[in-house]
């Protein structure tokens, strides 16, 4: 199977060098990081080329490496009928740089891609319809981003007395993560056998 998708990569590398920064087979899976600026062009060829046909996107995400400049990862997984394998494709971007949106490909990137812009702020060019697609439409910043409180900013409820959807800081019953240990499930006064070897 690596064998194969070498040979793949290889061929996709021999027609777009250009576009391609890198790639690698690692566990019996296909990744290329590509160049922001190509991407569209370069998911064009793969779903025109008669010899690759990935005509199918399976997915659209962000990853968040808050520590590098540019701190997100787009990754998209196209699968080939044809050739009885998937891809993995990369392009990196920051807060302020736009990805080419693969609308015009594959509709079904549409909902994908308010997905990322909804939970990560990545943003798209050419997307028919780029607004948040699973939070509120007033909610404030981007949930999965590393840097995201834990906590939330709001916390939202229903009232029962105000019939109404009702918006309040959030508040803790008790202090994060630091717990009293007065509650049986939360730590025990015996020794276990083998505890005595982590002193």
């Amino acid at each position: 199977m690596d064998e194969t998708l070498k040979d793949l990569a290889e061929y996709i590398a021999s027609e777009r060098a250009e576009a391609i920064v890198g790639w690698h087979v690692l566990h019996g899976e296909l990744t290329m990081t590509i160049a922001l600026a190509d991407i569209e062009a370069f998911v064009q060829f793969l779903y025109d080329d008669p010899r690759l046909g990935f005509v199918n996107l399976t997915d659209i995400c962000g990853v968040d490496w808050p520590s590098r400049e540019k701190r997100f990862d787009v990754v998209y997984h196209l699968l080939s009928p044809r050739q009885n394998t998937r891809i993995r494709l990369k392009v990196q971007t920051d807060e302020a740089t736009a990805v080419p949106s693969l609308c015009a490909i594959f509709p079904a990137a549409d909902w994908f891609e308010r997905e990322a812009y909804d939970f990560y702020g990545i943003r798209f060019t050419g997307h028919p319809d780029l607004r948040r697609i699973l939070t509120d439409y007033g909610f404030e910043g981007h949930p999965l981003r590393k840097d995201f409180p834990l906590t939330g900013f709001v916390e939202v409820r229903y009232d029962d007395e105000q019939k109404r959807v009702v918006y309040e800081p959030v508040r803790l019953a008790q202090q994060f993560r630091d717990f009293d240990f007065e509650s049986p499930w939360e730590g025990t006064e015996y020794v276990l056998p083998g505890d005595e070897k982590a002193n």
